[in-house]
């Protein structure tokens, strides 16, 4: 006979749920305000939304001053694993919410922010992304992704342009295949563990050797991870959706969709593709290898070519996760604090060309492409504020110092360096060099070609000021905050493990 266990309700340590549970709380909030009172203005739910997150990054921080004394706290029957590297995803992922979702309340009146049911989407797109970088359960992890990405294609379709129906048809049949890919790579791993999660896997294949069979199975299921992480993160070849998607969407939903679901996604990363590197098969590392350099170089390659800025920043922001996913690849604490430096730094340089695109829209909605080069050419004459703010998000993109983008840059590459990675840092610094090429290509058109009347609207706000403000000043005196920043990532990285 199966004897009763008891659970006590404390250990269960609830409080690992509660950013969570907030961010599920406020979707569910906001939609039982609609079935109450319908047609309420937009401005109620942004505001909703914001406290939402406010307390969801709370509760958050709540666990640093934690982690740093007694270390990583589980909780839920061991599933949720609050370690340093799942507290800083989380913030950097809760802090850019903030600044995108603040761009609801321009003076751009697109249909989705009619809806309450945008924003409920939105959090539960939040809470899924926490599931995901808040554990180390491959069924949790499957979990959070799927709900982070069944809410995130009604969001895109909701945008109701000609494309943005394709867009979300895209982004959901990839989606579903990513799905399919992971599922039967993270059963190849339970298969040769018995256990779903990941540092018990890690352990339990260590402890038991690696034979033939065992390496062959190894190399199916990274195969099958990596190729499920890719589609997540826009890599080459599994790249097609992105910049489609990108232009089916608004400016703001593009952002957001080009640093926050791939900062979880990267966490993922790290935390399989790691101890699956430590198995010290050659194959696995040659994989990892080729996809980053792959992705650098034709996603670099794709937008010297591209017309629309929006698409040019969509392949832009693969070559990112590229240069990024060249830290999963190094596997090293020095590697591993330079991702999440990198990706902070992205984030704001990102979310201010992104508003940018937001601030200055077509004045008719339906063409083919809203962001055409030739809508900037000679900016800086009509509106100067607006070219010389664009400049600077190109100039930190592209890596030119003293801007936000340099020291991700330096410090990635110096990461490389020491983990003996000395070809592929040059590789990186070539990509580097040529990702400059089209970022300078868009400040050409805004300072040195006439303008063309009537090519666009400025949707000016203070909403929209103040967001591109807060992320110019980061971009900016980012050489006085990187040493504190890099300070604190790598002791969360390295009290985590990593």
């Amino acid at each position: 006979m199966l004897e009763a266990v008891n659970v006590s309700f404390a250990s269960l340590n609830m409080p690992t749920l509660y950013p969570m549970l907030i961010a599920i709380g406020g979707a569910l909030l906001i939609l039982i305000i609609d079935l109450i009172k319908g047609g309420l203005h937009k401005s109620l739910y942004v505001m909703i939304t914001l406290l939402v997150l406010a307390l969801d990054l709370g509760a958050v921080l709540d666990f640093v001053g934690v982690f740093q004394t007694t270390g990583a706290v589980r909780g839920f029957f061991d599933v949720m694993l609050m370690d340093g590297i799942a507290i800083v995803a989380q913030i950097i992922m809760i802090i850019a919410s903030m600044l995108f979702i603040l761009l609801a309340l321009t003076n751009q009146r697109f249909q989705e922010y009619r809806y309450a049911e945008y924003f409920a989407l939105f959090l539960f797109v939040i809470s899924g992304l926490q599931f995901m970088v808040a554990t180390d359960n491959l069924i949790l992890v499957f979990v959070g992704l799927e709900t982070s990405s069944l809410a995130l294609y009604p969001l895109i379709a909701m945008h109701g342009k000609r494309n943005s129906f394709e867009a979300a048809a895209k982004y959901f049949t990839m989606g579903a295949l990513a799905a399919g890919f992971y599922a039967f790579g993270a059963m190849i791993l339970y298969a040769l563990s018995g256990s779903v999660e990941i540092a018990q896997i890690a352990t339990t294949i260590t402890t038991n050797g690696i034979d033939t069979g065992s390496t062959i199975l190894i190399i199916v299921a990274t195969i099958f991870l990596l190729s499920a992480f890719a589609f997540k993160l826009g890599l080459v070849p599994f790249h097609t959706w992105t910049p489609d998607v990108y232009q089916g969407s608004t400016a703001a939903l593009a952002g957001f969709m080009s640093i926050v679901p791939k900062l979880a996604a990267f966490v993922v990363a790290m935390r399989l593709f790691e101890f699956l590197m430590d198995t010290e098969i050659f194959w696995i590392e040659m994989m990892l290898y080729a996809i980053v350099v792959v992705t650098m170089t034709m996603s670099n390659i794709w937008a010297l070519v591209q017309t629309d800025a929006k698409r040019m920043l969509g392949y832009s922001s693969i070559s990112h996760a590229g240069f990024v996913m060249a830290a999963v690849l190094i596997g090293t604490t020095h590697a591993n604090t330079a991702l999440f430096l990198y990706w902070t730094l992205f984030a704001f340089a990102n979310l201010g060309a992104f508003a940018m695109l937001w601030m200055t829209h077509e004045k008719q909605h339906d063409h083919a492409s809203d962001d055409s080069f030739e809508k900037f050419s000679g900016m800086i004459k009509t509106s100067p504020f607006t070219a010389v703010m664009m400049a600077l998000f190109m100039f930190s993109l592209a890596g030119i110092p003293p801007f936000a983008l340099f020291w991700g840059k330096i410090y990635m590459l110096s990461a490389a360096v020491t983990g003996g990675y000395i070809v592929l840092a040059l590789i990186m610094a070539l990509n580097s060099a040529i990702a400059a090429f089209y970022y300078v290509k868009l400040i050409i058109y805004m300072f040195m070609k006439e303008p063309v009347n009537g090519n666009y609207a400025v949707n000016d706000s203070n909403v929209l000021r103040t967001v591109i403000g807060t992320a110019a000043v980061f971009t900016v005196a980012s050489v006085l905050s990187v040493s504190p920043l890099m300070e604190f990532i790598a002791k969360m990285v390295y009290n985590s493990g990593y």
